[in-house]
């Protein structure tokens, strides 16, 4: 049975008012009966009832992060930034997985998953732009993503057209003429607007992407960068690509294993690069190109963004874009 307000005043001897009082860190609490009560809370255990906090005051501390997936890399640094953030600014940070289900990301916008929380970070994947515009939830919201949506909400995002462009000018420029990209999906997403920003890049050196070039994935993970790289390098001579744009880090760190495995030599043979800037493609061999995103300031983007609608701004939805910058190393750069 919870321990309650009541049985810690009897243990120590108090008011329950007192002990309402130290629980909800009232000034007027003299330094010995904090004391006193801090130790009966302390040795019954007790445990806030949140929910009945919440209700009261209005505000439980607590700040939902709802994303896809944790095991890619960008989420997982994405997460631990907007963690650390968070509790600097007085909260704390739960993670809710989709798993890019379309009934889990539904019941993110309809607050079934965040009852208890003051506000919410969604990165959506599959639920479309019409379906946010739906939502009717009034807990302060801020979206995630190069997706885009409604402009009724505080969205936050890296200009992927704009990176994915200098990518393909920065493959040209380098001397590259039959690029290539892995990471097309049927969906509107991240994988369309990054398609579209290489693209015009190629087009506007005069060149063409046929869509034997154009490797079409059902995940952005290391395996679908590998097996696209392969149905790459399986074209004949003349028309296999001479630099490779992976969408996102992961999928190329998986198409250089593929380079690696048919003794193609990057970015000899090849060139690539990826999107994210993890870890994982600054400590590989070779060490990869990508867009590098600047969490720090998404972070505090979005944080600000949605601390200020907790505290009851009504101003206008803001769009903030994120600065980036194209990291060049090993797997583009011969010299």
């Amino acid at each position: 049975m919870p321990v309650r307000l009541k049985d810690v005043a009897q243990h120590a001897g108090v008011s329950v008012k007192t002990v309402s009082n130290v629980v909800n860190d009232h000034p007027h609490v003299s330094p010995t009966m904090r004391a006193r009560v801090q130790a009966s809370l302390t040795e019954l255990g007790y445990r806030p009832n949140l929910a009945a906090r919440q209700l009261k005051h209005g505000r439980g501390g607590f700040i939902t992060l709802a994303v896809p997936e944790l095991d890619s890399p960008y989420f997982a640094e994405l997460a631990a930034r907007l963690s650390d953030e968070a509790t600097r600014r007085g909260f704390l940070l739960l993670l809710d997985i989709t798993g890019a289900d379309p009934a889990q990301e539904r019941l993110v916008l309809s607050g079934m998953r965040a009852h208890m929380v003051d506000g919410v970070i969604f990165s959506p994947l599959v639920v479309t732009a019409e379906e946010i515009a739906a939502r009717t939830d009034d807990i302060p919201l801020v979206l995630l993503g190069e997706r885009r949506t409604p402009t009724q909400f505080d969205h936050v995002a890296v200009d992927s057209v704009a990176a994915s462009r200098a990518m393909g000018e920065h493959f040209v420029d380098r001397g590259c003429r039959r690029l290539a990209v892995i990471g097309r999906q049927t969906r509107v997403g991240t994988a369309s607007v990054r398609l579209e920003g290489f693209t015009a890049a190629v087009h506007d050196a005069g060149l063409d992407l046929p869509d034997e070039r154009v490797v079409t994935v059902d995940g952005f993970g290391r395996e679908e960068g590998y097996r696209g790289m392969q149905q790459l390098l399986a074209l004949p001579p003349e028309r296999r690509p001479d630099a490779v744009f992976a969408f996102n880090d992961l999928m190329a760190v998986g198409a250089l294993r593929a380079c690696h495995e048919a003794g193609v030599r990057v970015p000899q043979e090849v060139a690539v690069g990826g999107f994210d800037d993890n870890t994982e493609g600054r400590f590989h061999t070779p060490s990869l190109t990508t867009v590098s995103p600047d969490l720090g300031a998404l972070t505090a983007a979005v944080l600000d963004l949605l601390v200020a609608r907790i505290h009851g701004s009504t101003a206008p939805p803001e769009h903030p874009v994120v600065p980036w910058r194209l990291t060049v190393r090993e797997s583009s750069n011969a010299g």
